[in-house]
């Protein structure tokens, strides 16, 4: 017994329509994966800006560093 010609097509449209939500669920993963990131970065800037004393070398290398990334 053969399927309807249509029962293809239906099968088809459902499978691109799980890629595309794939895709955007994944956009979207990225993106909040990005504001993370820069979100973390910040906050240790503001740390190492906020700290009494004086930095350390490598301190002021990372901070630095921070400037220039987020500036970017």
């Amino acid at each position: 017994m053969a399927r309807l010609e249509g029962v293809k097509a239906a099968k088809t449209k459902a499978e691109e329509k799980e890629k595309m939500e794939f895709q955007s669920f994944w956009e979207i993963r990225q993106k909040d994966f990005t504001l993370k990131t820069t979100l973390d970065k910040q906050k240790l800037l503001e740390s190492l800006v906020v700290k009494f004393g004086a930095l350390s070398e490598l301190e002021m290398q990372l901070k630095n560093k921070l400037i220039t990334d987020l500036l970017a």
